[in-house]
């Protein structure tokens, strides 16, 4: 019976392929959220402006992509439909259930819009992971269409499922011999790290091209009119939050929610922008409120801070934070600033955390949660002061690409450390290493004392940023490994 419907399925594809004839054209897979898939943007661009293809994107609908991959004529986006909306997470009967259904349902999508929705490319670029469904339904598309694929190594999926059903469950097996059985049948491979590459050629007998996550060129620092803008934008998420009462909301009560003039940061006196001498650090964290994220780390860290400001300053524990919040409204500055940490993204873990901001009782310190536009992002980055990453990486062989778009807009950054981090960050010329709260709690201490015309500690690390961010671009990067290795996978098919 499948083989049988496997050979129509192939006569079928092989029709519509000689009604619409060859064309210079790639499809780009992605098995989820295209918005949330910012590599895979990167790839499809460059194929666009640097390779010349038409492009064929092939992904979930839900954030919206960067407006230059919606705006360029030769890109082509296909969203499939989530399959359903019952989630079965809490309900240990029901999800290993789901574990085998949810693939089977995306397999069966995903293979109908590989072989009928999308003209025939000349060759698949798959993220991975997720290994399954993904690389299974490309592989079979691949061999229905006659067509190569190249598997861009994110990270390892098993690795990932391993975080929420336990290493040894026996999913994890199956999954892990998927990954390695299909990996191996690709055409060409890229991956993100030269450990992984490594782990790759010794135990999974594929060569891969190295291919580091790099800024695109829209990520860059930001100037002090767009800052302005943005916060102008922003000051009702930052000033006026419904139902919070913190050292932000107690001290900006005379900014309106859509002043213009006037925000936490800035101020414009006729035609001058001017910075408040004492305003509050700002942090940024961008996550996915997934498993391989600790957000723990960063709250446990912020409420340190907070405590150890107080002891260094001699205050008494029992002083009415109101007093602080007036003085800080009059202007008065002190040694170590407040801090406003934005958490961007969205993901499974949000509602929970943001109960547990909500419990803390802190002086200094405020969050703020919300989800940025493509082009909004850049600019919040590209404002900041520091950057927190707290990706802890299923595998310890992948890199979080928030960490270089932290460096394109010349933001230094906090990051975890783990076995391949120590790629991109390199510790105090870029960036800082921690593996505690308590770490996190003393670099924040080190980088923010005097804050902000006597911290020369974070001003040094900022210039290394910017340094690390000037001298890599994407479009450069995939130009030097990309772009050669998708040729080279290309010519040979056709011959």
């Amino acid at each position: 019976m499948l083989s049988t419907l496997f050979s129509f399925l192939l006569l079928l594809a092989g029709k519509k392929e000689e009604q619409m004839g060859k064309r210079g054209r790639a499809c780009v897979v992605v098995l989820g959220d295209l918005g949330r898939s910012p590599r895979m943007q990167y790839h499809a661009l460059s194929l666009a402006r640097q390779a010349s293809l038409e492009v064929d994107i092939v992904a979930y609908g839900g954030s919206e992509p960067h407006s230059a991959v919606i705006e360029n004529e030769s890109i082509h986006i296909h969203t499939m439909v989530l399959s359903g909306g019952i989630s079965w997470s809490n309900s240990k009967i029901l999800y290993p259930l789901m574990l085998l259904l949810k693939p089977i349902i995306q397999f069966v999508i995903l293979l109908w819009f590989l072989c009928f929705k999308v003209p025939p490319p000349d060759a698949f670029i798959v993220q991975n992971p997720p290994s399954v469904p993904t690389l299974v339904a490309v592989k079979w598309a691949s061999s229905m269409r006659k067509l190569a694929f190249i598997v861009d190594w994110h990270n390892f999926g098993f690795t990932l499922l391993g975080l929420s059903v336990g290493r040894s469950s026996p999913f994890v097996s199956i999954y892990h011999c998927i990954c390695l059985g299909y990996g191996q049948m690709a055409n060409g491979s890229l991956c993100v790290t030269r450990a992984m590459q490594l782990e790759l050629a010794q135990n999974w007998g594929i060569r891969a091209t190295v291919l580091y996550d790099q800024p695109p060129e829209f990520f860059c620092p930001t100037s002090l009119q767009e800052k302005r803008k943005l916060f102008c934008r922003l000051n009702r998420y930052l000033c006026h939050p419904l139902g919070v009462r913190d050292c932000v909301t107690a001290t900006t009560t005379e900014i309106g929610a859509d002043d213009q003039n006037e925000s936490l940061f800035r101020t414009q006196v006729d035609t001058d922008i001017l910075l408040k001498p004492n305003r509050p650090a700002l942090v940024v964290s961008s996550t996915s409120w997934t498993p391989d994220e600790d957000f723990e780390i960063l709250l446990e860290a912020a409420v340190m801070y907070d405590r150890r400001v107080a002891a260094l300053l001699d205050e008494n524990d029992s002083a009415d934070e109101g007093v602080l919040w007036k003085e800080i409204s009059g202007g008065k500055q002190y040694l170590y600033p407040r801090l406003l940490f934005i958490i961007t993204g969205k993901g499974p873990e949000k509602e929970k955390y943001e109960e547990k901001i909500k419990r803390l009782n802190v002086k200094r310190v405020a969050f703020r949660t919300m989800w940025l536009s493509t082009e909004e992002y850049p600019l919040l980055l590209g404002s900041a002061d520091l950057g927190v990453c707290r990706h802890t990486s299923s595998s310890g062989l992948d890199l979080p690409m928030k960490v270089v778009d932290m460096f394109g807009c010349g933001l230094p950054v906090c990051a975890v450390s783990y076995s391949s981090i120590d790629e991109p960050v390199k510790a105090e010329k870029n960036g800082l290493l921690f593996s505690s709260s308590s770490e996190l709690a003393d670099e924040l201490l080190m980088l923010f004392r005097g804050f902000p015309n006597e911290c020369d500690a974070l001003k040094s690390l900022k210039n290394g940023a910017l340094e690390t961010g000037s001298s890599a671009r994407w479009a450069a990067e995939w130009e030097e490994h990309a772009k050669l290795l998708i040729s080279e996978v290309i010519s040979r098919n056709l011959k």
